[in-house]
Parts: C-alpha cells; structure tokens; sequence
C-alpha cells in the first residue's frame, strides 16, 4: 500500500500578533501519497506558499505536526531540517533564482556539488537532466541568455537533480504565457509519471483543469479537496 509521502496534521501558522494578527493555516491536515501530483489552487493571498514553504521545511509551523516520508520534522534541529530538505525535497520557485554568472549547466550541477558529487559526476547528470527538459543545447548559456521558459525548465532541472522524492512547485508558470504554462504544467505531469511525487502551488484553476489531477484549496485556513 502506497505510503504518504507528505502528512500536515493541525498545522498552524500565523503572523504578527494581537491587532495584526493574521491567521493562514488553522489545524490544517493534508496526506499526499507517494506517487501522486496535487495542485493546490486558490487566489493569490490565500496561504499557498506558506503551505509549500511549511511542506518544504523552510519554515517551521507555530503547532501540528508535519512528516516528510514518515519522518516527523516539528523537533528536528535546523541541521536535521537541513538535511532532510536536502535529500528529500526539490523546490520550483516562481521566479527561477537561477544564479546569473554562472551557466545553466553549472547552475543545475551546484546542489549536486554541494551534496558532495565529484565535477565529472555532477556535470553529467545535469546535462541529462538538461536534455530530458528539452534545453540540453543551453547548458553552456547564462540566465540572461535564455527565454523565461528555458529558465523555468533549468530550474525544474536543478529541483530534480538531487533525485527527491517529492517535488514543491510554488506558481511555477506565474510569469510565463498560457502556452508556455501549459508546457510547464505538462513537464511536471510527465516528472510525475516517472514516479516522483509533486505538489503544485496555482491560482490558475483552468490550467489544472487541463492537466487533470488532484486539486485541494485553502478555505480560512483550512485545507479542502476540490470536487
């Protein structure tokens, strides 16, 4: 039987206090199994990154619990987070945070190298990763040299090059076309049939509706399937 490979049980996260306090997950329980891909859709403002950075240990939830591949993470060290994200998770942020001086191919081998990969063995998976999303004759550009979808596709590169078993993908498509937000969605479709597990943070309900899974959304503070 197929295990969860995110469970949020009573999460809570709020910011401020008192008169500006605001409330963004409230007891907030979730269970993604392995194996499957889930859009999260809702408006902007309604806690979709505080959810994927919850789920992504980049930060930590005021109460509830939250377990990664049956791991619980509330009382781990900052080094056991660390750890755990680094091995686990591949993260795909809205904008690409690809780092400007240095190539695509670098920009991908970077995690690796900081895993502790040799050169050779970095470079190599991440020119396969690179030619597996279709921008394989890129590796040797500069960020600035590509289109907003070449460096969509290398940032999924370098979320993926770890080999995580679940992947976070926060508005990934937010600042690219219809077109090439459906191709973007489509990749993580494909990534999905390959058996890695993703999440998707999106405002675009038609978009999803064409990609066809399963949809949650966030309703004050709560986390709700969508029929």
């Amino acid at each position: 039987m197929s295990e969860p490979h995110l469970r949020l049980r009573g999460v809570h996260r709020h910011y401020g206090k008192d008169e500006t306090l605001v409330r963004v997950l409230e007891a907030a329980d979730l269970e993604v199994m392995s194996g499957e891909l889930v859009a999260i859709v809702a408006p902007s403002g309604a806690g979709k990154s505080t959810l994927l950075h919850l789920s992504g240990l980049l930060e930590r939830p005021q109460a509830g619990e939250i377990e990664i591949t049956g791991t619980p993470t509330f009382s781990l060290s900052e080094r056991g987070r660390t750890l755990l994200r680094r091995t686990t998770i591949g993260y795909v942020y809205q904008f690409h945070h690809l780092l400007p001086e240095f190539s695509a191919l670098e920009n991908v081998s970077m995690p690796q190298l900081i895993a502790g990969k040799a050169q050779g063995d970095a470079n190599k998976r991440s020119q396969e990763l690179l030619d597996l999303l279709g921008v394989g004759n890129r590796a040797t550009h500069r960020p600035a040299e590509l289109s907003g979808g070449e460096q969509q596709r290398i940032a999924i590169a370098r979320a993926l090059v770890n080999d995580p078993q679940l992947v976070l993908a926060d508005e990934p498509t937010g600042n690219l076309d219809p077109d090439l937000s459906l191709e973007i969605m489509n990749l993580f479709r494909e990534i999905n049939a390959r058996g890695t597990t993703v999440i998707v943070a999106t405002h675009d309900r038609e978009l999803i509706r064409r990609v066809g899974r399963r949809s949650v959304t966030l309703d004050h503070g709560r986390i709700v399937e969508v029929a």
